[in-house]
């Protein structure tokens, strides 16, 4: 039997990756800005419509933390901050962009046994 404590050590590689992505809204915001290179906080908001505006702002701040976006202010009236990927964030694209192309199979085989359901 394995000895728990060598499992879950903070130096495992895998746990590491998992907690700077991990959670339901860290890949989406990556993937997001990786797709409209910047994006405000507001937009975000919208892209993201099923989080509650205090996880946002956790979640931004845990990316930000973690080197993988970076947060811009614009000292203005009303104030502008803007997000984009870092290097770091940059470099998980990749990934993810394996993860979008396994999960459109999965849809596209749930959507064939879905049908094959219904003849």
């Amino acid at each position: 039997m394995e000895n728990k404590s060598e499992t879950c050590q903070p130096t495992c590689s895998v746990d590491y990756a998992f907690r700077r992505i991990g959670g339901k809204y860290k890949g989406r915001i990556l993937w997001y800005l990786h797709e409209h290179k910047t994006l405000r906080y507001g937009a975000l908001k919208r892209i993201l419509c099923d989080v509650t505006t205090k996880m946002l702002t956790q979640t931004l701040r845990e990316l930000e933390t973690d080197n993988l976006i970076n947060r811009k202010v614009y000292h203005e009236v009303p104030p502008k901050v803007e997000y984009s990927l870092t290097e770091t964030g940059r470099e998980l694209i990749p990934f993810i962009e394996y993860l979008r192309q396994w999960g459109d199979r999965q849809i596209e085989k749930e959507n064939k046994n879905s049908q094959t359901y219904q003849l």
